[in-house]
């Protein structure tokens, strides 16, 4: 079974009181780096993995939007794991489209495309039951709106699975030289869960991971490798976290 892939229309300037909003285009080396076996696995999947041990107990069914969908690898899992009746696939890049159709032809469920911005969304209030946000906030430049956005559309009782990079690994010189980032947006994880909590969300210590995987270390894990011991006292690279919205 193949999903249905809708796209709502794009608001026009005269119609939408929101003023123009810019994102950071990927490098090509990015875009690339993002159709691999590399990112749909050891990233996306360890990601997914890492969040539903913080929450076994998320529910399945009910609907689910997707911030910065890009390529759309993320729909086939989000459908095989939480079973979503459908999915809501937002990216503001205008050939998100064409780029994610061959993710949106095979998801088994129905999904519907919004090419807008995750600072202002098109949808209404209440009206999706989970937000995934994978490695996604770090390349929006207004983030405080975005969050407030996710807050306003989740139901009471919603869930956003966030799955961030930190300041620290973004800053990272490998990261520089072949990813493109807002880097004046970048935060530490305790800022980001702060920011969370002033949008509104409840979190939980048991529902935060701050995983040190190889990947997101300046050295790639080459100094443990050669027997050096992981630091303890350490600037985190990334988070994961669960949130609900009382």
């Amino acid at each position: 079974m193949h999903c249905l892939a809708t796209e709502l229309p794009m608001s026009s300037p005269e119609s939408s009181p929101v003023k123009p909003l810019a994102f950071v285009a990927e490098s090509r080396f990015g875009v690339w780096f993002l159709s691999t076996e590399v990112w749909r696995i050891h990233v996306l999947g360890v990601a997914l993995d890492s969040l539903q041990v913080l929450a076994p107990d998320l529910p399945t069914g009910g609907t689910i939007l997707d911030i910065g969908t890009g390529l759309g690898h993320s729909l086939g899992a989000l459908a095989a794991r939480f079973q979503p009746e459908r999915i809501h696939a937002l990216d503001p890049d205008p050939a998100f489209p064409a780029k994610a159709g061959a993710s949106l032809a095979a998801c088994p469920v129905p999904v519907t495309v919004h090419r807008v911005h995750a600072e202002a969304m098109d949808l209404p209030d209440a009206s999706v039951d989970m937000v995934f946000c994978h490695q996604s906030l770090h390349h929006i430049l207004g983030q405080e709106q975005a969050l407030a956005e996710m807050f306003r559309v989740l139901k009471p009782g919603g869930h956003l699975l966030l799955a961030e990079s930190t300041r620290r690994y973004i800053r990272n010189w490998i990261i520089r030289l072949l990813f493109r980032h807002p880097m004046h947006v970048q935060r530490t994880a305790p800022q980001y869960l702060d920011m969370l909590r002033v949008v509104g969300f409840d979190v939980r210590p048991d529902r935060v991971h701050t995983p040190y995987l190889w990947w997101s270390r300046w050295d790639l894990g080459a100094l443990e490798w050669f027997g050096m011991t992981v630091p303890t006292e350490r600037e985190e690279t990334l988070l994961n976290v669960v949130v609900r919205k009382p």
